[in-house]
This record gives C-alpha cells, structure tokens and sequence, in this order.
C-alpha cells in the first residue's frame, strides 16, 4: 500500500497542508506536539513511506553507491563487496551491486544503468579489455575508483593487489617443492590479472634458472570451475604432462582438482595444484588448495573509502591530483594439494 499513498493523502487524511507533512516527516522539530502526533497517526495506518529515490534527485546527491564486479558467481567478488558495503554503510549509504558476467556488453548496460540512476560514485572491476565503456562512462562526471584493478590513466584511483608478486609466489612454492614442468591454467586473455599473474610465473622460472619454454599455458575462456575442469581434461591429454599446475584463480583450481580425482590422478603425488584468491571453499576442497590468499574485504572496503573521499569534494568529478593507487600484497597458503604427506 505504501506505494499508492502520497504526500497528499497524507495531508487530506490529517486535515493539514502538504508542507505541514512535509516538515513533519523532514524537519520535525518545526511542528507542534499535537499536530505532529496526529500527522504521525496518519502515516502509521495509512502506510506512507517517503520517496528516498526523489529527495535524493531533488538534492542532487544520491545515498547509493554502484558496484559492478566480474562474477558475483565467485566467493572473492562476494567478500569484496562485503567489505566495500560494510564501508558504505559507515557513511551513511547503500551499495547496488552489479555481474557483469565477463560480459563488456553487460558491462555497458549497467554503467548505463548506474548513470540513469544518478548514483554516489561507482567501484568497477572491468570487464572490457580496451576501456571503452569506461571511456563512455566519465562523460556523466561520476566518480568511480577501480577494483582490483591498478589504474593506467593517471586521473583514475585504485584499488589492487600485486598480482605479479603473486603468480612469483605460487610458482616460487612449486619450484622449491621440486617441480620443473609447471601447467599455468589462465582465464580471458584480456584481463589484466590473469596476465599479470603469468608474468609472475615466468619471473619465477627466471629467477631459478629455468627456460619459460617450461611454463605450459592452458587457457581458458572463463574463470570458473567448469573451465576448470575442461583445462584439467586438456592437461591430462598432455604426451609430457607436468607434474604442477597453477590456476589463475581458485575456481579454475576446484575444476582441475575435480577432474584429477575423477580419474584417479592423486594431488599431489602425481601432480600439485596452485589455486589464486583463498576463497572458502580452498580449504574445504577434497584435497586443501594451496592458494595465493588476497585480502578481499579489505580490498572492497577501501576502494568504497576512495570513492567516499572522491565524491566528498566539490563537483565531485575525477581529477589527476586526487587520484590514488593502492597496492595490497598477497599471501601464499600452504595445503595438501601442494604437500606430498
């Protein structure tokens, strides 16, 4: 019923004026006891909400906070948007949070959306490897802070972890456990940290002395477990099959590991697995996933805080000197699936 009650009908029901309701529900310090109470009865029974959406509009400045992640399919987006609500809720506002699946096109629509809407700011994570949408994006004069993401434009803020450091430091752990043929199962070319974590792989080979013709690279289209364990098929079809494999994100790692086991392949006696993220299920696999852990509520939350910062300045668009990059580093989990009992 709160829908269909207005303002109006408020005000008809309680024999006063619209801005008599208005101030009652707005400003109640400026009305009598008396006729604050009998206005207040009135909303009660009738079930009149107020229209937050159009007080926002009309003071020009919106309580709500657009957040667009990859794949909200995927415990690490989840927990990084916990952390970015958690900080948002400090503030005084909500979060709208967005999947764009992967998708550039899906990416569009709802930055698209988050512009109609006329929200805060926005934390992406983008999808689009050229930066188009983005490019489209800044003409609304939103501000928006990317996440897990390090900003190339020198106007834009950030939000990152050293995902270079972090592929060095799951192969590293490989190399050291005795492993010399190394399977890196990667996801879509053009995301910026599956790149960045080869990088880190092949800096590993380098610094141990081995060739990168070492470092076998299987990719996949997408970043979850049913690519996974479609790499993990590939992987066995391999006539020199490594012996550990190192998965551009945790979901590609459950998807090998499901198709090691179902076979019969043991973890890690016939071959290690390296997972990336340390989301919840890592610990809860079959086998425990080593994993490369990033910090993802903290991640969220102070990317939310960016964007806070951001908007609270005058005009509230983006502006070079107030950009900022933030780097978090990584942390290697030590578990069964790389650890020969």
């Amino acid at each position: 019923m709160s829908q269909s009650v207005s303002m109006k009908d408020v005000a008809r029901a309680a024999g006063v004026s619209v801005g008599t309701v208005s101030n009652v529900v707005n400003r109640p310090d400026t009305v009598t006891a008396e006729t604050r109470t009998r206005v207040q009865g009135v909303i009660r029974r009738l079930g009149y909400v107020r229209s937050e959406s159009a007080r926002q509009l009309r003071a020009g400045r919106s309580r709500i906070m657009g957040m667009l992640v990859l794949d909200m399919g995927n415990p690490f987006f989840v927990d990084v948007a916990r952390g970015a609500e958690r900080a948002a809720r400090r503030a005084g506002l909500g979060v709208m949070v967005c999947n764009s699946a992967q998708d550039p096109s899906e990416e569009a629509e709802y930055l698209s959306l988050f512009a109609e809407q006329r929200v805060r700011g926005v934390l992406i994570t983008p999808a689009d490897a050229t930066g188009r949408t983005l490019q489209a994006f800044r003409r609304h004069g939103i501000p928006f802070v990317l996440v897990d993401r390090v900003a190339e434009d020198a106007a834009e803020s950030s939000v990152s972890v050293d995902d270079v450091a972090g592929g060095a430091m799951a192969v590293r752990h490989l190399i050291r456990t005795g492993h010399r043929s190394i399977a890196y199962v990667s996801g879509p070319a053009g995301l910026r940290q599956v790149q960045d974590r080869r990088t880190g792989a092949l800096q590993a080979f380098a610094e141990a002395g081995l060739g990168t013709d070492r470092l076998h690279e299987l990719p996949a289209e997408r970043l979850d477990v049913g690519a996974g364990r479609d790499a993990g098929a590939r992987l066995l079809g391999l006539a020199d099959r490594p012996t550990a494999v190192f998965c551009a994100n945790d979901l590609l790692a459950l998807g090998v590991l499901q198709t090691m086991v179902g076979v019969g392949v043991r973890v890690p006696e016939d071959i290690a697995i390296v997972g990336y993220d340390d989301i919840e299920f890592a610990a809860a696999a079959a086998v425990p996933l080593t994993s490369v852990r990033q910090p993802a509520v903290s991640m969220g939350a102070m990317a939310a805080e960016l964007l806070l910062e951001e908007t609270e300045r005058p005009g509230a668009a983006p502006r070079a000197a107030g950009a900022r990059r933030v780097v978090l580093q990584p942390e290697l989990v030590v578990r069964r699936s790389t650890l020969v009992p």
